[in-house]
This record gives structure tokens, C-alpha cells and sequence, in this order.
């Protein structure tokens, strides 16, 4: 036998495939990270302004003519009235300034990132020296100092997804990539779910009271993590139901290559190119980030949207795992004998 001959034995067509895809997820894999973290900009954050009246107008002109455009700036009745905003998550920072003294204050909120909240303060600083005043910064929802630049939440929501596409994998392609029928379809759901919730709670208990990374409600990280968990999981079902080994890729690129860069963890949702910035929050890791640090930091504000967004990922995969199940004639339950990696419908 020829070495060509070899060749062909050892690397089949569908091989060969596969590896060109796997190729290209990892030329996808640095394009997204490093198009998305290498050179982070604030672009229209929204900040808010107390002022008095008679330099409101000007002031609000001004930071909004910022070059680069960092910060969309919008009037706010008083200091407390900015403080609650932040806490709501409405807005990420306020210049407070004084009509008494030459010190301004800004707000920020370092545990929604601690790198947003630093150029804030170097902005509003720069600015307030070309008026010959000084600023101070107030911290109004800080990271816990055992959660070095608010980055706890992101690492804990990507072991989550981790968890969520390798466990679906394994399901899937032990017996075979797609399921051979309702019955099974069912019970791989059930395994899904049942290891979510596990995996929520070991996750809170890990980054709570083992290792006091990250305040806030046990039991809310907890559901939080079985809902993100579930949702990427039946999402890698749904994918693998559709494509067969395929889907395993599938995920890869919507969960960790779309996913990751663009979920606001290392650098926060308004420092990222429009493109992540538009994903990110549509996306699992995104919407698990969000709330997270909701739960962390801030009191459990705003965290509707985002929970919506993983339950509807859930819900999506759930259905379409089941539906495509129950298309497969009982027969069919001979192509879970399949080697691993089979598409044997």
C-alpha cells in the first residue's frame, strides 16, 4: 500500500472536514478576542450630570463633544437621584458638581467593572482641570476587594457555560450525536437539567463561601447558574439534534468565540467595538455577566432582560431537541449504536 493510500485510510473526507472546521473556529477564536479586547474605548457611556442650572446646558454640551464621543451624558435632578440611577443600573457614572467649593465628585461603580469605572474618573478629571477644579471619586457600588476588578462574575458565568456545551456533548455523542428518539430526548433534558441545577449551586458555593469572591444572594447565583447552564446545554442539544457532530462547533462559536469577548467580563459592554457591544447582551455569557454582578452589586436591579434572554435560549433549545425528536421514527433507536461522532439519523 502506497503512503497515499495510507493517507486516504487514515484521513477521511469527512476527517479532513472536520478539521478545516475546526481550523477555522480557531481563527474565529482570536479574531473575536483580540478584534474585541485589544484596543477597549468608553463610546457613549451613559453618565449622568448634577449641575446648576446656570451651567448644566454647557457642561452636558461639553462632555458630550468629548473626542471619540465616550460619554452621552444626560441631566439628573441631584446627587441622589444619580446614585439611585447607578444602583439601577441606568446609567454607569455622574459628575456631581459643587457650587460651593472647586471639587467635583464623580460617581462610579467598580463592580460593574472596574475598568470603566477608572476611565471615568480619568475623564471627568481631565475635564475638570481644563476649569481649573479638581475632582474626587466616590465608589458607589464597589467590587468586593476579594474580586480583583469585578472580574469574579465573568469567570464564574464562562465555568458555567463551560459546564453547560461539555456536558451536553457528552450526552450527545456517547451513544451517537443526534438522539434516536422522544424517549431519550427526554432523559438527556432530564440529565441536563438535573446537572444544571448541581452545577449552579457548586458554582455559588465556590465563589461564595468557599473562596469569598463575590457578595450577594446565594440562592440568586444558584438559580442563576442552573438557568445559564441549562440554557447553554439544551442549546448544544438543540445544535447537535440539527447538525449532529457538528453542533458541538456550533456552540463553540455562539457560546465562547461570540460569546465570551463580547459578555462585558474583562472590559464592560461600553468599552467594547460596536459589534460585541450589540451581541453581547443577546448572548448567554453576556446576559449571565449582567446578572451576576446585578446580584454582586447591585441590590438585583435590572436583571429582567437578561434572564429573559437565557430563558429563551433554554426554552428554544429545549423545543427544538424534543420536536426533532419526535420527527424520528422509533426504528431509528438503532442509530444510538452508532460510533462517536456518527450523524446516523
Amino acid at each position: 500500500m502506497t503512503f497515499a493510500d495510507e493517507v486516504k485510510n487514515a484521513v477521511t473526507p469527512r476527517a479532513a472536514l472536520l478539521v478545516i472546521g475546526v481550523l477555522g473556529l480557531q481563527l474565529l477564536f482570536i479574531a473575536s478576542y483580540v478584534g474585541a479586547l485589544h484596543k477597549p474605548k468608553p463610546t457613549d457611556v451613559p453618565f449622568g450630570v448634577v449641575a446648576p442650572q446656570q451651567m448644566s446646558a454647557q457642561l452636558i454640551a461639553e462632555l458630550k463633544n468629548l473626542p471619540g464621543g465616550p460619554l452621552a451624558p444626560r441631566t439628573v435632578a441631584d446627587a441622589a437621584t444619580a446614585r439611585g440611577q447607578i444602583l439601577n443600573r441606568e446609567i454607569d457614572g455622574a459628575l456631581i458638581v459643587s457650587p460651593r467649593s472647586t471639587t467635583d465628585t464623580v460617581l462610579v461603580a467598580s463592580g460593574g467593572g472596574a475598568a470603566l469605572a477608572d476611565t471615568l474618573t480619568k475623564i471627568i478629571t481631565k475635564v475638570d482641570l481644563t476649569q481649573q477644579r479638581t475632582v474626587r471619586s466616590v465608589d458607589v457600588a464597589p467590587a468586593s476587594d476579594q474580586d480583583f476588578d469585578g472580574l469574579s462574575s465573568f469567570y464564574l458565568v464562562v465555568g458555567w457555560c463551560v459546564g453547560g456545551y461539555l456536558c451536553a456533548s457528552i450526552l450527545a455523542i456517547s451513544a451517537g450525536s443526534k438522539p434516536a428518539n422522544r424517549q431519550r430526548a427526554l432523559i438527556r433534558t432530564g440529565v441536563m437539567a438535573l446537572y444544571s441545577i448541581v452545577g449552579g449551586i457548586g458554582g455559588a458555593i465556590i465563589i461564595g463561601p468557599i473562596l469569598g469572591a463575590l457578595p450577594g444572594s446565594f440562592w440568586g447565583l444558584s438559580g442563576l447558574g442552573a438557568l445559564t447552564v441549562f440554557a447553554v446545554g439544551m442549546l448544544t442539544l438543540a445544535l447537535q439534534a440539527l447538525t449532529g457532530i457538528v453542533g458541538i462547533g456550533l456552540a463553540v462559536l455562539i457560546v465562547v468565540i461570540a460569546g465570551n469577548p463580547s459578555a462585558g467580563g474583562a472590559f464592560p459592554l461600553p468599552m467594547l467595538p460596536d459589534f460585541w457591544r450589540a451581541i453581547g447582551p443577546a448572548l448567554p455569557p453576556g446576559a449571565g455577566t449582567w446578572v451576576a454582578r446585578s446580584i454582586a452589586y447591585f441590590k438585583g436591579n435590572a436583571v429582567t432582560g437578561p434572564l429573559l434572554v437565557l430563558s429563551a435560549w433554554a426554552a428554544a433549545g429545549t423545543l427544538v431537541t424534543l420536536l426533532l425528536s419526535m420527527r424520528r421514527r422509533p426504528d431509528d433507536a438503532a442509530g444510538d449504536t452508532a460510533p462517536v461522532g456518527s450523524t446516523a439519523a
